[in-house]
Order: C-alpha cells, then sequence, then structure tokens
C-alpha cells in the first residue's frame, strides 16, 4: 500500500497565521470552544477571511476525493499527555477545536450527533482501554475497515476531517476513491439496486436498539460528476443479499483494498476526505496508554444542496438518530 501520496494543499505561512489568530480571538472572546455563542459566529467570521485562507479551504475538488491542508503549526509538547478517553480531553487542545470548526464552515456546515461524544461538533479519537476489537475509533489492535462515516444515516456528513494532534508512530489513515476504482459495468449495475441495508455502528449504542425496519440502500449512485459511494462492510447483513449483489460487493472490497493509499498525518495536518467519493479506515497498531498514543481531533461537515446522493433517502428514518448543525440551515 503505497504511503502518503495524498494531494498536499500548503497554507502558507502569512496565511496559516491569519486562521490561528482568528480561531484564537474566537476563544478568547467566547471562553469555551464548545459555546454556543462561538459556534453561531462561525459564518460571519470566516467572511471577513482573506481570499488565500478561503481559497485554500476550498472543498476536496480532485477525483482522489481527499487532500492533506499542511503549514499549521503544532508543538504537540505543548499538548499535555494523550487523554485516555474522549470524556477527559477537557479543553486540551481547544484552539484546534476552534481552528477546525474554521475550517469545516469555509467548507460547509459542521455538523454533531447526540449520541456521540456528548453532542460536540469535534470529536477527539484517543485510543481507550476495553475497546480494541471493535470497529470505532476508540479501537487500536484492529484495522478499522475501510468506510463511509456514518454510513447508515441519511445525515451523513459531506466531508470528514482529521486533525493531527499527535502520531509519534506514523499510524496511518486508509482511504480509496471509487473514482480510483476499475468496476465492470455489471457490477456497478448490481451495486445500484438498494439490496442490503447499512446498520448503526457501535458509537451509537440508541441506535442499535431501534424498532423500525432497517431500509436497504444503493451501495453507488451515479451522479453528473461521477459515482458516488454508500459502503460499510462491518456493518452490512451480507448474507441477507442475492448471490449477484454479494459478489459484486465483495469485488468492490477488492477493488478499494488494491486502489488504497495510506496517509500518515503529522501534528497540525488536516486530512479533509470526501465522504460521498471515499472511504477511510486505519491500520492496526498497539496502544501504550502512556500519554504518547496518537490523537487526532475529527469533524463532519455537510454542504446542503450537494447532488450526490438518492433523493430516496430522504424518506430513510436514520435509526432514530437526528444530526445537529452548529445553526440552523
Amino acid at each position: 500500500m503505497p504511503t502518503c501520496p495524498a494531494p498536499v494543499r500548503p497554507l502558507d505561512v502569512t496565511a496559516a497565521a491569519e486562521l490561528t489568530t482568528t480561531a484564537a480571538k474566537l476563544l478568547a472572546d467566547h471562553g469555551c470552544a464548545t459555546s454556543p455563542e462561538l459556534l453561531a459566529a462561525l459564518p460571519e467570521v470566516c467572511t471577513q477571511l482573506s481570499d488565500s485562507v478561503r481559497h485554500a479551504l476550498r472543498p476536496v475538488d480532485t477525483a482522489d476525493g481527499l487532500f492533506v491542508l499542511r503549514g499549521l503549526h503544532l508543538d504537540d509538547t505543548e499538548l499535555g499527555p494523550t487523554p485516555g478517553h474522549w470524556s477527559s480531553v477537557g479543553d486540551a487542545g481547544a484552539l484546534w477545536d476552534v481552528i477546525l470548526l474554521l475550517v469545516s464552515t469555509l467548507m460547509g456546515t459542521p455538523i454533531a450527533w447526540d449520541g456521540q461524544q456528548g453532542g460536540r461538533f469535534v470529536h477527539n479519537i484517543v485510543p481507550s482501554p476495553g475497546h480494541e476489537s471493535e470497529q470505532t475509533g476508540a479501537s487500536s489492535g484492529v484495522l478499522l475497515t475501510p468506510h463511509t462515516e456514518d454510513a447508515f444515516h441519511p445525515g451523513r456528513a459531506h466531508l470528514l476531517l482529521l486533525c493531527c494532534m499527535r502520531n509519534h508512530d506514523n499510524i496511518a489513515t486508509t482511504a480509496a476513491s471509487i473514482r480510483r476504482t476499475a468496476l465492470a459495468e455489471a457490477d456497478v449495475a448490481q451495486l445500484k439496486r438498494p439490496v442490503a441495508p447499512i446498520l448503526p455502528d457501535d458509537a451509537y449504542e440508541e441506535a442499535q436498539q431501534f424498532a423500525g425496519r432497517p431500509t436497504p440502500v444503493p451501495t453507488l449512485f451515479d451522479t453528473p460528476e461521477g459515482l458516488t459511494m454508500r459502503f460499510d462492510p462491518a456493518y452490512t447483513p451480507l448474507d441477507e443479499a442475492d448471490t449477484e449483489w454479494r459478489e459484486a460487493y465483495r469485488r468492490l472490497e477488492d477493488e478499494l483494498a488494491r486502489i488504497s493509499v495510506a496517509v500518515s498525518l503529522a501534528p497540525g495536518d488536516v486530512l479533509v476526505v470526501d465522504n460521498d467519493i471515499v472511504v477511510h479506515g486505519r491500520v492496526p497498531f498497539t496502544a501504550r496508554y502512556d500519554g504518547t498514543d496518537r490523537w487526532l481531533k475529527r469533524a463532519s461537515a455537510r454542504v446542503e444542496g450537494r447532488p450526490t446522493r438518492p433523493l430516496a433517502e430522504r424518506d430513510e428514518h436514520g435509526y432514530g438518530q437526528a444530526a445537529l448543525t452548529a445553526w440552523p440551515v
């Protein structure tokens, strides 16, 4: 698997300083990165950023479906130890929460989930004891299967942002774009059929108890710009599907594995992933729980009116979960 061939968008020193200074002022004005007033202020603040910042932070615009924003300075020796659980992070790295919110707002509308990390708009991804075998961000000892973020839900993000706080072991995030695959037309036709549902993952305990009937959804969807994808094999009951569809799905898995890349982030890097085009995962690693483990911050953004999803998604129940937006849209 290639390592770090992802497109890089450099943020020059002036633009990086402007973004960091703006985030610091927002944090000073509102006192907390989770302040509702800070969230409400984001759209207006973003209109005041320079054209150079806004250009660098335009959405993903290549078939790769991702890029690494590089140029922000982060000294991880000033952060304190990697927390043992997201709930114990406190104000550590709060400036970077705001930076990530600014980046998300320039690209869309930040979203959160009531049932994930207390409804926060920026999540902390750290290894957590007891979760090593799960398919969640808190796992470490198993391969995190390539997947679309929150694939079970029609309100899932269009864009996923991962900001690296610490990564001493160069642990890679894996990524693969549907638009780099070479699937046969017959397989594409099979996977456009809504045959199998995608179930809620382990991070959504309440959704897993939802009494409604799971809704079959298509894996692939045609748009004027090319194919888009909704994919999470770890939570797709493949045995419920017909043989032809299962075989096409397995070939899609093989294709995504073939063209997958591994992106190792350094502190201050922000990986931006188009969640309609790219599946992402993570290689397994052994966590030490000594304060030096990998630590990412994650944000999600939705782009209203984007024609990348079937209209039928509007009728899905979302297993009783509702996405929260940073402000009314």
